[in-house]
């Protein structure tokens, strides 16, 4: 089968690894008809296609408009009145005073009425994918031991082996939490001797002794949920505010056997929900790549996903978690999942894929073949029998980034339409999260969720790709701050409270999620828990983190807050300043700034696009834990990236750097990753041959061809220098 054969029952041209992909793997799995298949994806792909363009047509108009309103008033000061008024005029901003709530049915509980800690993973890489679905429970003694959250001083260091002084501490640390959570009647959870069951009433109660002291029981009895195991080595499971908490007795277990009240474990409920990720953390640049990533999240919604890794010299499998099952305190059986809640982010409007070839010759869009493929794969969900299934309400969640404004949203909305039309699957199955990360969806969000009102599941801020638009779209109005002078403007705070206040009026909370977005130091967990919870108290519902361990001490934070408490008091303030959210972040004087704080400025960029770019092109890896310049490991996807190069391009534009200056810090901060990445083996230098490192190549395209970057994005050059990566690769 060669890449010109014709589909089945038309025109398109099928890549042979998708199609059998598709023929052989995924029909089977949904009992679907191959000729159906194609004929519908045919017809939404024919359809859809011109709409897809002409939106994308608009993207460019109007900011072609933009640019030209900035150059025409460029030596004037931005009048922010008629700045509004013009956007009005080219039709970028629409009315903003008009709230219309969501009706979205069939939501799931960890998404409509529970707040917790979500995580987002590339779905390409099975193990991250398998460890992040596994993260709805998680060790809180093992996340505390292994983290800063617990300092290495007097004695508490982790070394190589168990540290008792350290388990204390750990311990200390949980007991504390206990005590906040699920608060006992006039004692600590500390000085709590053993946990018992009082079988003496209609439901079980859990009473806690003291030695030598009477049996007390919880402040609220009826946070106490269930339980498991014997009577020497049992779990008990509690409930506060949505989330379970489980402790685990065995007086045999190496640290239970030493602990107060053979306390072995705190076993907290963490991610609750998981995007697994094809879009900014996936490097898929072509047909075999989509494929696996299709492959992935077609194993996760079957349940038969493993990965194979090497530790300590020996070959482990991993593979999805079952789930657990206790007795309620009425006597019932119980059984919760022992999975997250998995929702799929799919590619946005802009970028297309060689996996088919349309009538005309081009690429399909990615988003339009996301859409259909990865419903088909949650379609298997609801065939197993081995774990409960995935959605509970029998919805299929979709989170769509990258759209700009309410015209795109009805597209999604549409194209979400005929995917279900062509699977028989009941309107409005599939749900959407909107991804609030351009500046036309914020200062349009009310008509945006108009738009998808019936599917609205989600919604979000992502500070990185929202700084990348805000820049690309001001690119004339003049030169951009510093980037950590950026995050103190006005409009950064305006729009994370714009997205919250929006969300409440359009009817969220209890139906929906507002998100806040993710923390970027994976290593820095002390830092974490001391700022993170500044989200819930902000009026989020979830907020992203970089793993599994991350989520569980986040857990913590859901426990201290009552989202829905905060939720109902930002209701009554005065909703954020749109005029504020549109005033762009520049600076006044910028051509004044020392020579060293724009070097400075220059180095961090240059060092930050490298150390992703080269890791991108040369191993296709597309979100990694990446040495800053200060060596603090921070986790980098195509966001981060694009804010660093619409950086420099806006100075570069304005005159602050120069062509030669910004070459020459790239040559330098290209030995500066080099160096960082020694220890890799299958590393390729790029300091050795400037001009043949394609990866070198593509970090300085993006700088200087930034301008010229549909939106300031980042896909087109690094898919188009990762294709010419693999066919070196491949020679």
């Amino acid at each position: 089968m060669s890449n010109d054969e014709p589909c089945p029952t038309g025109t398109l041209q099928i890549a042979p690894v998708f199609r059998e992909f598709v023929e052989t793997e995924l029909l089977p799995a949904i009992g679907y008809d191959v000729a159906t298949f194609w004929s519908g994806v045919e017809s939404i792909i024919e359809d859809l296609t011109p709409v897809n363009r002409e939106l994308l047509k608009i993207r460019d108009d109007l900011q072609t408009k933009i640019d030209a309103w900035h150059k025409s008033h460029a030596n004037e000061e931005l009048n922010d009145a008629g700045y509004v008024e013009f956007l009005h005029s080219i039709g970028y901003l629409k009315a903003a005073d008009t709230f219309t709530e969501i009706e979205t049915a069939n939501v799931d509980a960890e998404i409509a009425e529970v707040a917790g800690a979500q995580l987002v993973v590339p779905v390409s890489n099975a193990r991250f994918a398998i460890n992040a679905a596994n993260a709805r429970w998680g060790s809180l003694y093992d996340a505390l031991y292994g983290t800063d959250v617990i300092p290495e001083n007097d004695g508490r260091d982790r070394g190589s082996g168990y540290n008792p002084l350290r388990g204390a501490a750990v311990i200390s640390y949980a007991t504390e939490f206990l005590d906040r959570a699920l608060p006992l009647d006039g004692i600590s959870h500390g000085d709590v001797n053993s946990y018992g069951l009082d079988h003496s009433g209609d439901a079980v109660n859990l009473v806690a002794a003291q030695a030598g002291g009477a049996a007390v029981t919880l402040q609220d009895p009826g946070q106490f949920v269930g339980y498991s195991g014997s009577e020497d080595k049992c779990s008990y499971l509690f409930r506060n505010n949505g989330l379970h908490i489980e402790l685990q007795i065995d007086p045999q277990h190496v640290i239970g056997k030493e602990a107060t009240a053979n306390l072995a474990d705190v076993v907290l409920e963490a991610a609750i929900t998981t995007i697994q990720d094809c879009e900014d953390s996936v490097a898929a640049v072509d047909a075999d790549d989509k494929v696996g990533v299709y492959r992935n999240w077609l194993g996760l919604m079957q349940g038969s996903l493993t990965a194979e890794f090497s530790k300590a010299g020996k070959t482990l499998t991993r593979k999805l978690a079952t789930d657990r099952t206790y007795t309620a305190a009425n006597g019932d059986d119980l059984t919760l999942t022992g999975r997250s809640l998995l929702l799929v982010r799919n590619v946005g409007h802009l970028m297309s894929t060689d996996a088919i070839i349309t009538s005309d010759g081009k690429e399909v869009f990615e988003g339009i073949l996301d859409a259909i493929v990865t419903t088909a794969c949650a379609m298997t969900d609801r065939r197993r029998d081995d774990y409960q299934p995935n959605s509970r309400e029998g919805s299929i969640y979709i989170v769509k980034p990258k759209m700009h404004g309410p015209y795109e949203v009805a597209f999604t909305d549409t194209l979400f339409g005929r995917v279900e039309a062509l699977f028989d699957l009941q309107p409005n199955t599939i749900k959407v999260g909107i991804m609030d990360e351009e500046r036309r969806t914020t200062a349009n969000l009310p008509a945006c969720i108009a738009a998808a009102k019936h599917r609205v599941a989600f919604i979000n801020t992502g500070f990185l790709d929202r700084t990348g638009d805000e820049i690309h779209t001001s690119m004339h109005a003049g030169a951009v701050l510093p980037k950590e002078a950026i995050k103190l403007q006005p409009w950064i705070l305006a729009y994370e409270n714009w997205n919250v206040d929006v969300g409440i009026r359009c009817g969220l909370p209890g139906k929906a999620q507002i998100g806040k977005g993710m923390w970027p130091k994976p290593d820095e967990m002390l830092q974490m828990m001391d700022s993170k919870q500044a989200h819930l108290e902000a009026g989020a519902n979830c907020a992203w983190v970089p793993s599994p361990t991350a989520a569980t001490l986040h857990a913590m934070h859901y426990h201290a807050v009552d989202v829905r408490s905060v939720q109902r008091e930002i209701a009554g303030r005065e909703i954020a300043s749109i005029e504020d959210i549109l005033t762009p972040p520049l600076g006044n004087d910028m051509q004044s700034l020392p020579a060293e704080q724009i070097q400075a400025e220059l180095n961090n960029n240059a060092q930050g696009i490298l150390g992703y770019v080269v890791r991108w092109i040369d191993q296709g890896v597309g979100c990694s834990k990446v040495p800053d310049i200060e060596d603090v490991g921070l986790m980098e996807d195509r966001a981060t990236l694009r804010i660093s190069s619409q950086h420099i391009a806006n100075w570069l534009l304005h005159g602050i750097t120069t062509r030669e200056q910004v070459l020459e810090t790239f040559k330098r901060m290209a030995e500066v990753v080099d160096n960082q990445n020694d220890g890799d083996a299958s590393y390729e230098r790029m300091s050795n041959d400037y001009d043949n490192s394609i990866a070198f190549r593509a970090a300085c395209a993006l700088v200087f061809e930034g301008c010229e970057q549909p939106s300031g994005y980042t896909e087109p050059l690094l898919h188009q220098y990762r294709r010419q990566k693999k066919a070196q690769q491949a020679v």
